[in-house]
């Protein structure tokens, strides 16, 4: 079974999506192994972003990551990255497929309501950054 890591952002969380976004993953048959509401730091957002640390978009992105509260979890499933970065829909939410998420609820390409592991490695990191292994379910 493969894990990887959703983050509804702080513009999910405000718009009050979170319910609905979790019904789409189980919807699709995804599992969720744990789930949590944080609110990072901007430290914490740099941490997490730290790839992208000289892109133009780093201060805006860790700016908005720590606007608010986030909901970070881990899904579980059978080809589960693809799934979900599926359901999430493009990240510009403009280029979205009709009916992802990002289509559905974004307002900008920063502010997209969801974050996704894009791979296996990106995933055991990203989980890691926020997870032990005793909050994640079987």
């Amino acid at each position: 079974m493969e894990q990887t890591l959703s983050i509804i952002k702080p513009d999910g969380v405000a718009k009050g999506v979170i319910g609905e976004v979790i019904k789409r993953f189980e919807g699709a048959g995804i599992k969720i192994a744990a789930m949590k509401m944080i609110h990072m730091t901007k430290a914490q957002a740099q941490g997490f972003y730290a790839v992208h640390k000289e892109r133009p978009f780093f201060d805006s992105l860790t700016d908005f990551m720590s606007s608010g509260p986030a909901v970070v979890m881990v899904l579980k499933g059978e080809n589960v990255i693809a799934k979900n970065r599926e359901l999430m829909g493009a990240t510009n939410y403009k280029e979205a497929a009709e009916g992802t998420i990002r289509k559905d609820f974004a307002t900008d390409i920063e502010k997209n309501i969801v974050h996704g592991s894009d791979a296996p490695e990106t995933a055991e990191f990203e989980i890691n950054y926020f997870f032990n292994s005793f909050e994640i379910a079987g």
